[in-house]
């Protein structure tokens, strides 16, 4: 990959979502594809512009000089006026007025606002909850039509016709770009939250064959995250338990794999380089909290990854706390994924062969390299090697990921040494 094709990736993760919530605000919901024209126009121009001449100083303003100038081309058109957004297109009588408007809402702030906008539009009730996080994936954080399908573990076919259903009913539907409050808020901000959390999950556990680890996902997860906390109406104790554990989580991104890109599991990560500041943000979000009456999952899951950040090392971990607090949340959140960390908990809190019983206890999960690793695992532990060589030869026929391939042959080989 080319120096100008890695510049293009990394701001087309971190600002078309920007650009395009402005661009939205500019032509209202409806005229969405409007807005998105122009941001891939932005994008293609970079592209070509820069292999040319080179990477500008400043890469970020040229995209926005750029966006704005097509923006503002586009609206001096005849009968572009169409185009706008009808709350705004009576302030616009003259050229003047037009580029001030435009250039007001690429301040950082203004950025800011509409970008918080868009997310809460994305969730309308009058779109279907999958369609709601897809949309959010897809216009505010950058990921891919085969990203989204890994996520909500679809096909690409699938996640085109969910956007495509979801963009025509934007079009017939008066969506505002608004941030709710009062009755409205809570599912909103739910569904909000929900797709903050997908995309965190697919920078920290890549669906990418060759990449483990996609820490600008992350990084942009926890920079919505922080914008919700910001706000009047969002910065609710259930935001700040989401960010505590997207902070717990990504202080450990330095420790996760080593110098060739080999998977470096939590019982033998160097705790010195995990990241103090960020395990510091994760205590004073899960602090913040603590207010309020409401515990939600991510309230739950915030303080299983606190006991994981400051445990001293692995075998002083407080599993038995751990164990506890996946049974609530299995009450608050029941579902496979919790089921099977709660398998693995208990294995480290009683022993590996209670942790093997609560595995085989599980159903559905025949499929899933993870649940073969972990019996392949403890079943290691108590050395019946022969049992765990089985296992671990089920879960490397199941894993896409190159990198934990590897892992796992590595358990393999030590097995027979």
């Amino acid at each position: 990959m080319t120096e100008v094709n890695r510049m293009a990736e990394h701001l087309f993760r971190h600002e078309s979502g920007k650009m395009l919530a402005v661009l939205t605000r500019l032509f209202g919901f409806s005229n969405y594809d409007t807005a998105r024209d122009v941001v891939q126009d932005t994008l293609l121009a970079a592209m070509q512009h820069w292999k040319l001449n080179g990477i500008p100083e400043n890469p970020t303003a040229w995209l926005y000089a750029t966006a704005k100038n097509k923006v503002f081309d586009r609206l001096r058109r005849e009968k572009v006026f169409e185009e706008i957004s009808p709350d705004i297109v009576d302030e616009l009588r003259s050229e003047q007025q037009m580029q001030q408007h435009i250039d007001h809402l690429f301040l950082e702030h203004e950025m800011e606002d509409s970008q918080l906008r868009m997310m809460f539009a994305c969730c309308h009730p009058s779109l279907p909850p999958e369609a709601q996080i897809t949309l959010i994936l897809r216009t505010l954080c950058g990921l891919s039509i085969p990203e989204i399908a890994k996520a909500f573990l679809s096909n690409d076919e699938a996640i085109n016709k969910r956007l495509y259903r979801a963009k025509d009913k934007i079009r017939t539907t008066s969506i505002e770009l608004e941030v709710p409050s009062g009755d409205a808020l809570p599912a909103r901000l739910d569904t909000v939250l929900k797709a903050i959390y997908l995309l965190f999950n697919e920078g920290y556990n890549s669906q990418h064959s060759e990449q483990l680890i996609k820490q600008e996902l992350c990084e942009e997860a926890l920079r919505l995250g922080n914008l919700l906390s910001e706000h009047r109406y969002t910065a609710l104790p259930k935001t700040a338990a989401l960010l505590s554990l997207m902070y717990f989580q990504s202080s450990r991104f330095d420790a996760r794999q080593d110098k060739e890109g080999n998977i470096i599991l939590l019982a033998h990560q160097n705790r010195q380089q995990w990241d103090r500041i960020r395990i510091n943000k994760g205590v004073e979000f899960l602090n913040k909290a603590s207010y309020g009456p409401e515990i939600s999952a991510y309230h739950l899951e915030a303080a299983i990854a606190s006991y994981h950040a400051q445990a001293e090392n692995f075998e002083s971990t407080n599993w038995q706390a751990i164990t506890y607090l996946y049974r609530l949340l299995e009450q608050i959140n029941p579902g496979i994924t919790v089921q099977f960390n709660k398998a693995i908990a208990i294995g480290f809190a009683e022993g590996p062969q209670k942790g093997i019983n609560a595995l085989l206890e599980l159903k559905g999960f025949e499929k899933s390299q993870y649940y073969h690793t972990a019996l392949g695992d403890f079943y290691a532990q108590l050395k019946e090697n022969t049992i765990a060589k089985q296992y671990y030869e089920a879960a490397i026929q199941l894993t896409e990921s190159k990198i934990e391939w590897q892992l796992i042959w590595k358990k393999i080989e030590k097995l027979t040494h």
